[in-house]
């Protein structure tokens, strides 16, 4: 398998640059043994049944990016990939020139950072004030490097799912930005339950995939936890013949990770999992989903789910029907290929 396989023809105009005005306007294609349906998000709770159990991402994005100087002067940009304690974080860096080890970085309000050292790509930053205050206090909505404009006061609620609650991500799980009041209550109506689990959304989730990854099986690492009152529901949900219905590739791959010895466990940790084709899905019967970049993972990943020839021909649908593409998009409603 190569990343080139998973390719496919995006005219640029269709990348969404900003969100409908209404969460749940989007529009939602439905693959179901092989064909395709197109129809409106506010249409999902037609397609699950009472019994079946929703899993969201609760999840919530840091305002990531941060804007400084060198204490020599230059602009640098620093792009969050995790908190790592207190006072520390580990990050991307944009500069005209890489600062070194030991280098001093100047942020708003007298705020000072200590370059500590490289790792890899990366770099660890020490603050002269708590990290996530910091980042809470003088940073910008992370928004992906897709979306070519400059983020707005807006973009702070709005790329946000309104079940955020764990502060932790750099980009949104963005599946759930579809949810409003409005349809959860919905789907509470017809009998359908939810249930959260937390996944910590990377900078790596827009990285291009590398052969190297394909064979080792491996991506990069992301925090996850799921908890028992979570198992207990999808044990539950099996007992009474309903469907785990994931929302989005992170709930997917959080959910799949608890369950990699073969039994879904509370389980808290970092994850690497790369599901591909071939991958035998343990929890997971159906999943919603937005359209995902050529040749990345999470393109994948859902190739692996729901079968490589239908998912393509279903993106070729969307892009001949002017569906709108990535993060402020449109959604997919796709089933288990068994």
């Amino acid at each position: 398998m190569q990343p080139s396989d998973f390719h496919f023809h995006l005219p640029p105009e269709l990348i969404a640059q900003q969100p409908l005005a209404k969460r749940s306007d989007s529009r939602l294609l439905q693959l179901a043994e092989g064909a395709v349906h197109d129809l409106s998000f506010t249409d999902l709770p037609g397609l699950l049944r009472a019994g079946d159990l929703v899993v969201l991402n609760d999840t919530r994005v840091i305002p990531a990016r941060l804007f400084g100087r060198k204490s020599t002067g230059g602009q640098i940009e620093v792009l969050l990939e995790r908190i790592l304690d207190e006072r520390s974080a580990l990050v991307q860096m944009r500069a005209s020139k890489s600062p070194k080890p030991g280098a001093t970085l100047l942020f708003e309000r007298g705020v000072t950072a200590e370059l500590l050292r490289r790792e890899g790509s990366f770099y660890v930053l020490q603050f002269s004030e708590l990290a996530l205050a910091v980042f809470n206090e003088q940073g910008h909505m992370p928004l992906p490097p897709y979306i070519d404009r400059s983020d707005t006061a807006a973009d702070a609620e709005r790329y946000q799912t309104v079940f955020s609650n764990e502060p932790g991500a750099v980009a949104a799980p963005t599946a759930g930005l579809h949810f409003d009041a409005a349809l959860l209550d919905a789907l509470a109506k017809r009998g359908i339950e939810t249930a959260q689990v937390t996944l910590h959304v990377g900078a790596g989730t827009f990285q291009p995939v590398r052969q190297e990854q394909i064979d080792a099986g491996q991506l990069h690492s992301e925090r996850v936890r799921v908890d028992a009152e979570l198992c207990a529901k999808v044990a539950a949900t099996r007992q009474r013949g309903g469907r785990v219905i994931a929302v989005g590739t992170t709930v997917v791959r959080c959910l799949e990770t608890a369950a990699a010895a073969g039994e879904l466990k509370p389980f808290s940790g970092e994850t690497r999992l790369f599901i591909q084709a071939g991958y035998s899905f343990q929890v997971v019967d159906a999943m919603i989903t937005n359209f995902h970049l050529p040749e990345s993972s999470l393109l994948m990943l859902v190739c692996a789910f729901a079968g490589q020839a239908n998912v393509l021909a279903a993106y070729d649908h969307a892009v001949k029907q002017g569906y709108r593409f990535f993060s402020y998009g449109d959604a997919m409603f796709l089933e288990r290929n068994e």
